[in-house]
């Protein structure tokens, strides 16, 4: 589904990305590691077509993203690390204008089914009184709205609590199970590790290649 081939990145002087290549399968976890400032969120916008690269191509069922960036956009959901929610709404509030502006249009039952599968049925409380947990749930459930074939996470269990870290990590896997393909980023190796079927290594820190080796 997903080709990642030579992919560049470079900022003035610095090179973030070099050389990177990817394919990856629909129902695939892949966890991408590395030290802070490897590149991994930049690869992640850039597969999520907010970043463009400085060479290499990226290709969605073949299709180049040079030649097809509105439709393949259509074909991804994207979570920021950074939270990014209507604080004075309710979630439902949230969900009803990130839907009015989704290419799939959703009714209020279908909206609630999927709150609900990630276990968050407070739909009439404003976001400002969810818990970090709550609305890592939310931002997750905004970016399904439009049915993505890829889903691409950066941290999305950053700083919540281990109830939350487990509904998302079992929601993933469902998720996966029905064929989306799973991109993301975490600094929890034993979070990449019960979740992901293959990791990613990005950067020049063996630390965490040796973390992935090791039993």
């Amino acid at each position: 589904m997903l080709k990642v081939e030579g992919l560049y990145k470079s900022y003035g002087k610095d090179t973030i990305l070099e050389d990177f290549n990817l394919q990856a399968d629909r129902g695939e976890i892949i966890g991408l590691v590395g030290e802070n400032g490897a590149g991994k969120s930049t690869l992640l916008r850039i597969i999520a077509t907010l970043n463009r690269p400085t060479s290499g191509e990226v290709y969605i069922d073949e299709r180049s993203y040079r030649k097809n960036y509105k439709k393949i956009r259509q074909k991804i959901g994207y979570v920021p690390q950074e939270i990014e929610l209507w604080e004075e709404l309710s979630v439902m509030e949230n969900m009803r204008f990130f839907e009015a502006l989704s290419s799939v249009s959703r009714s209020v039952a279908e909206l609630k089914k999927m709150l609900s599968d990630l276990h968050l049925e407070k739909y009439n409380t404003k976001v400002n009184r969810l818990s970090g947990g709550m609305k890592r749930k939310l931002n997750l459930a905004i970016s399904l709205i439009h049915a993505p074939e890829l889903l691409l996470l950066d941290e999305p269990t950053a700083g919540i609590d281990l109830k939350s870290r487990i509904e998302i990590g079992k929601f993933l896997k469902a998720l996966s199970d029905k064929g989306t393909l799973i991109i993301y980023t975490s600094h929890d190796m034993t979070e990449i590790k019960e979740l992901c079927d293959r990791t990613i290594f990005i950067g020049k820190d063996p630390f965490y290649k040796k973390i992935l080796t090791d039993d």
